[in-house]
């Protein structure tokens, strides 16, 4: 797609990013998962083809009926928004969009064979023209990262766990894969929001939508370090108990908490990564049928171990602690091991302490290590 498909130009200039693959901005868990499944030869071929039982040519019918279509006859600032994130993302293709009536604000972005994008007339009317252009990002990252399939998997999942919810066995197997799906999709749209950042380019514009859609159209009301302060509050706020009922807070959520999106994306803004995607280093799609998926999942597992090890929450620092205690447990054995059987010489030989020291640290690092295997609105 060339600039002059293109049509209308950003309002101000931003960076563009041709040939940029979804891993420059996935979250370590969502692109470890997507890779794996990229790399099964035909497994989009036959996942579609199980799916072919879902409704989507009802959902298109539906959205087309009884929704707006945006173009340039209508909602037009919002075609010129789309058109602009496909432009600075590469996406080659346009993907439709809708605007539906809902006062509640949110967008998804949904579709087997082609995605679509849909928002609602209460995030149109929230948002200003730079948050909602994060927001158009965001589902624009959603497309070209793939998620719009398993998230119309998920919908239909849902609505058919409520059919068959008087079916025990089949209602559980059904809120199982939910579950695990919602999990998946919930670090989806950590993703997604560094795609909305990535065509915004205003980070201030990103957050500033974010604490609208916690609170509000009172910007006048709030403020963001207050507001990101409230994300570190919640982190490390309370004891176990307040751990447990966090886990089963978020449990039925497809979204993160609007106070931990907007920490995770503030963090990510400041980070090497971002900056140098903004300079022009990324990965481009040429290279992901070259990725490693050993890689991703170790990369996946050190991002796990790294939150364990840094998290203020009280069960992640209690996981910590019982990993290092671990550690210290298996490097102390084995140094009374090798001083016992090591030859006789003891704990006095100066190259057996040695070793017994590197195996103590070494201990330490392993079980933390471990640890980190396990990991829209808008």
């Amino acid at each position: 797609m060339t600039e002059n498909d293109q049509g209308n130009v950003p309002s101000r200039q931003r960076k563009r990013f041709p040939g940029i693959s979804s891993r420059a901005y996935e979250h370590p868990a969502d692109r470890s998962a997507l890779v794996a499944l990229r790399k099964l030869s035909g497994f989009d071929t036959v996942f579609k083809a199980l799916s072919g039982l879902l409704p989507e040519r009802s959902l298109r019918l539906l959205f087309l009926s009884d929704s707006v279509r945006v173009s340039d006859a209508q909602f037009s600032h919002l075609n010129e928004m789309l058109r602009d994130a496909c432009y600075i993302l590469d996406l080659e293709k346009v993907p439709p969009m809708y605007v539906t009536q809902d006062p509640k604000p949110n967008a998804m972005c949904i579709g087997l064979d082609e995605p679509i994008i849909v928002v609602t007339t209460g995030l149109v009317e929230l948002l200003d023209e730079e948050e909602m252009r994060a927001v158009v990002g965001h589902e624009v990252g959603h497309a070209l990262s793939g998620h719009s399939v398993y998230r119309t998997v998920l919908l239909f999942l849902t609505g058919l766990a409520l059919k068959i919810a008087w079916i025990p066995l089949g209602n559980v197997a059904i809120m199982a894969i939910v579950t695990a799906l919602r999990e998946w999709f919930r670090k989806s749209e950590l993703s997604a929001d560094r795609a909305g950042l990535l065509v915004g380019q205003d980070p201030q514009a990103s957050m500033r939508g974010l604490m609208k859609i916690a609170g509000g159209n009172h910007l006048h009301e709030m403020n963001v370090d207050a507001f990101l302060a409230q994300a570190d509050e919640y982190e490390k706020a309370g004891d176990l108990r307040d751990s447990v009922l966090k886990i089963l807070n978020v449990l039925p959520r497809t979204h993160p908490f609007t106070t931990v999106r907007a920490a995770e994306l503030r963090k990510w803004s400041e980070s090497r990564d971002f900056q140098r995607i903004m300079d022009g280093h990324y990965p481009k799609r040429s290279e992901d049928k070259d990725t490693s998926v050993t890689d991703s999942f170790r990369e996946s597992a050190g991002h796990y171990a790294d939150t364990v090890r840094t998290s203020k929450d009280p069960l992640m620092k209690l996981v910590g602690d019982i990993a290092g205690g671990a550690g210290d447990l298996a490097g102390d054995l084995g140094g009374r091991l090798r001083s016992r059987f090591g030859g006789g010489q003891g704990p006095t030989k100066p190259a057996d302490g040695g070793a017994a020291a590197a195996d103590d640290k070494g201990g330490e690092g392993g079980p933390r290590s471990a640890s980190g295997d396990g990991q829209s609105e808008g």
